[in-house]
C-alpha cells in the first residue's frame, strides 16, 4: 500500500490523522485537507488496494477487506489510536473498520457518507455521480480521471457493487466513538435526509453541513471541514 505522510513526528499529545479515500479515487485528492491537518498533527493518505499508487489484486476486495487491509497497514506503519477521517466510500470503510476495529481509532469523520440506503441502485448512483461532476471545484477533474483510469472500469464498478451491497445503515449503531457526519450543501450523492439519519443512526454522532460544497468537501472546502473537524475533536 502507498501512502502519503504529512506533518512532524509526533509526541502523544498531538493527534494522528489518517485520510481514507472513495471510489476509484487516491489519496492525492484529500491533500487539500490533509496539508492543513498537518499543521495541527500527523496526517498519513493511504492508496487503498487497487487504487491509486497501491498494488493491483486480482481478487477485487470488498468493503470489509478493504477495512482490514486499512487495520493491517495501520499495523505495520506503527499507528495507533489515529482519528479516521473518509469521503464517499471512504466512510464505509471507516464505518466497518470501527465495527471490527473499535478499539484502533479515536474518532471518525465521514464525509459525504455512501450509500444511501434508499438509492441502492447501480444506475441511480452513476447518476448522482455525473450530476455531482459539475458541481466539484475544476481542480478535481484531472485526478479523477488520472485515478479512476490507474483503477480501470472493472475494478471501478466492481468496487461500486461491493459498495452497493455495504449495509452501513446496519453497522452505524455498532460504533462506540464520537462521529462527525459532514456534507456538502450541494451534495446530490448524499442527500440530506441520510446523512441526518446516519447520525441518528450512531450513538455518539453530530452532523453538520458545509455551505456551497458539493460531494468532494475535502478537495473543494477544506478549510471549512478542517475547522469543523477541529471543533468535533474539541468538543469530544
Amino acid at each position: 500500500m502507498h501512502a502519503v505522510e504529512m506533518g512532524g513526528q509526533t509526541d502523544g499529545r498531538r493527534p494522528v490523522f489518517v485520510l481514507v479515500h472513495g471510489l476509484g479515487m487516491s489519496g492525492r485528492y484529500l491533500m487539500p485537507t490533509g496539508k492543513l491537518l498537518s499543521v495541527l498533527g500527523k496526517v498519513y493518505a493511504p492508496d487503498l488496494p487497487g487504487f491509486g499508487k497501491s498494488g493491483k489484486p486480482s481478487h477485487i476486495p470488498a468493503i470489509s477487506e478493504l477495512a482490514d487491509s486499512l487495520a493491517e497497514w495501520m499495523a505495520a506503519v506503527g499507528i495507533n489510536s489515529p482519528v479516521l477521517i473518509g469521503n464517499s466510500m471512504g466512510a464505509q470503510v471507516i464505518v466497518d473498520f470501527a465495527v471490527r476495529h473499535r478499539t484502533r481509532l479515536t474518532a471518525a469523520v465521514l464525509v459525504g457518507p455512501t450509500i444511501d440506503p434508499e438509492a441502492r441502485r447501480m444506475s441511480t448512483q452513476i447518476w448522482r455521480l455525473l450530476t455531482d461532476v459539475p458541481r466539484e471545484a475544476p481542480g478535481l477533474y484531472g485526478i479523477a480521471m488520472t485515478d479512476y483510469f490507474r483503477a480501470g472500469v472493472r475494478r471501478c464498478l466492481q468496487t461500486l457493487r461491493h459498495a452497493l451491497n455495504d449495509p452501513i445503515a446496519e453497522k452505524l449503531p455498532a460504533l462506540r466513538v464520537p462521529v462527525l457526519i459532514v456534507r456538502g450543501e450541494h451534495d446530490p450523492i448524499v442527500p440530506q435526509r441520510w446523512t441526518e439519519r446516519a447520525a441518528e443512526l450512531a450513538p455518539d454522532a453530530s452532523c453538520v453541513t458545509i455551505p456551497g460544497a458539493a460531494h468532494a468537501v475535502n478537495f473543494s472546502a477544506p478549510e471549512a471541514l478542517v475547522k469543523e473537524v477541529m471543533k468535533f475533536m474539541e468538543q469530544a
